[in-house]
């Protein structure tokens, strides 16, 4: 939900300097625009105005509180330690948590109905409004901005204008970023946009006897190669279903009762739990939705604006990441302000951010595209099953050399890697040597296997959402083989 923050003043303009000597003045704060009043936006808003900032968040839409109509969709989020450690910064971890519901595990529906359990890894409220120095301002659409002279332009919801100045402006204003729009008139800028071929639809599972239909703390799939379905539970005791499936497929369907067919084919133990009514009503209430996937380079022009959350890179949500990884851009930014003591010129905080921040970011957007072929191909290997099961083992045994995939993403990776390893999230692209040459040599065999991993892959034309027309038992064997040889060399 895009909302922006700026300087305060006059209806007109807004700024933050004065034309009077200011010499026997204390000096003024400076002001930070946040742009976009969403999840990462809103999360911002909380850090700058901890420091002292003068913030204010502008907001296309109406007060969502207030309204009477909301109008828009709501979606299920995934939250991991990596978007908790940024919460719990500014005192919101507990109210966010609290209103969530634990997920554990994986629960995988076969054909015939068998569920199985996969484990992901190791078993007063807080808003912006509350600090003083923070306003929002709703209704607000940002029509155009300045990289020089940060003066932007927004038009209210009665058709009046409003010139408004900061000393920083934060693009957090989603996918389809209008801050973004800048950055691409000028040269250097790097930016692509990928369409995946596969849509997505919810569905509704009511609960049963006012209790959950199914376990509610799992994410639940139904993996069907080609396509899938996964269930995540509500409050309100009812499951959100969202069926991932390539756009072709959607539109084959047409009638209610190939809707039932199609479930009775694919999915049939989820029928009697949405229920065959609902099933043909709610298939055809609203067409399958795109997904998107963005990347761009750098974040940042000059000491004026940086970009964060979707804004900067998008992701598909196969692996519950992107709104953590958006809460990480938070932190990170954060720390990068203690380490140049909120240093804004040109040559501080906002370069270094873009140095430490693009590379981790791209990876997870790839790592979000390989899961979904993971979700609704892989785990119906009992090859990729057994691979998990040695995994886990060998973490167990060796919780600081063989770490699984899912971890390091969940996780932050430095608090669970030796300090003096520099080991990023696309492994292979950076990993500096250090006198640990058991953990080094064992975590270039596991990026040699993920490099041939994703070769195969790529090969198939599955590293953007394609049908799967590799061997996926031979690709876990060779990976099972290679843990083996991680185990080896570390008892060597």
């Amino acid at each position: 939900m895009p909302l922006q923050w700026a300087v305060r003043g006059s209806d007109h303009q807004r700024t933050l300097s004065t034309m009077e000597d200011s010499s026997s003045k204390p000096a003024k704060k400076k002001v930070v625009a946040v742009v976009g009043g969403g999840l990462v936006g809103a999360l911002n808003a909380c850090f700058f105005a901890k420091r002292g900032f003068d913030v204010e968040v502008f907001e296309t839409r109406e007060d969502i509180r207030t309204a009477k109509i909301v109008k828009g969709r709501s979606i299920n989020l995934a939250l991991s330690h990596r978007g908790r450690s940024a919460l719990k910064h500014v005192g919101m971890e507990e109210k966010i948590v609290s209103q969530g519901i634990p997920m554990h595990a994986r629960m995988i529906h076969s054909l015939t109905g068998k569920q199985s359990p996969i484990p992901y890894g190791k078993k007063g409220q807080v808003t912006a409004e509350t600090y003083p120095n923070t306003k929002l301002n709703f209704d607000h659409k940002l029509q155009d901005w300045n990289a020089e002279t940060g003066i932007m332009t927004f038009v209210r919801s009665d058709g009046t204008k409003a010139n408004i100045e900061a000393d920083l402006i934060v693009g957090c204003d989603g996918a389809f970023s209008a801050i973004r729009k800048q950055f691409l008139r000028r040269s250097r800028f790097n930016y692509s946009q990928t369409y995946i071929p596969h849509g997505y639809m919810e569905l509704t599972m009511p609960p049963i006897n006012g209790e959950f239909a199914m376990k509610p703390n799992y994410l639940h799939i139904w993996p069907r190669n080609k396509f899938m379905m996964i269930a995540l539970p509500n409050l309100d005791k009812t499951f959100t279903c969202t069926l991932f499936m390539p756009f072709e497929e959607f539109e084959k369907i047409t009638t209610g009762d190939e809707v039932i067919t199609f479930f009775q084919t694919y999915f049939p133990d989820a029928i009697p739990l949405i229920g065959v009514d609902a099933l043909k009503r709610d298939y055809f209430r609203l067409p399958a939705q795109a997904m998107v996937s963005v990347k761009c380079s750098p974040y940042h022009i000059g000491d004026k604006c940086v970009l964060m959350g979707d804004a900067a890179h998008a992701v598909v949500p196969f692996y519950g990441q992107g709104m953590n990884a958006g809460f990480e851009d938070c932190i990170v930014f954060d720390e990068v302000m203690n380490q140049f003591n909120e240093d804004l010129s040109k040559c501080a905080v906002l370069p270094e951010y873009t140095r430490v921040r693009v590379p981790d970011d791209h990876a997870i957007a790839d790592l979000a595209m390989y899961n979904y072929v993971e979700m609704r191909a892989h785990v119906n290997s009992k090859w990729f099953l057994f691979r998990k099961h040695v995994d886990n083992i060998l973490h167990l045994l060796m919780p600081k050399t063989i770490i699984p995939l899912y971890t390091m993403v969940s996780v932050f990776i430095w608090e669970l890697l030796p300090q003096n390893i520099h080991f990023k999230l696309n492994g292979i692209k950076s990993l500096s040597f250090s006198h640990d040459h058991t953990f080094l040599s064992s975590h270039c065999i596991v990026g040699i296997g993920h490099v041939v991993e994703n070769v195969l892959f790529f090969c198939a034309g599955v590293q953007r959402g394609c049908g799967v027309s590799v061997n996926l038992d031979l690709m876990c064997v060779w990976q099972c083989l290679l843990a083996f040889l991680c185990l080896f060399l570390y008892f060597l």
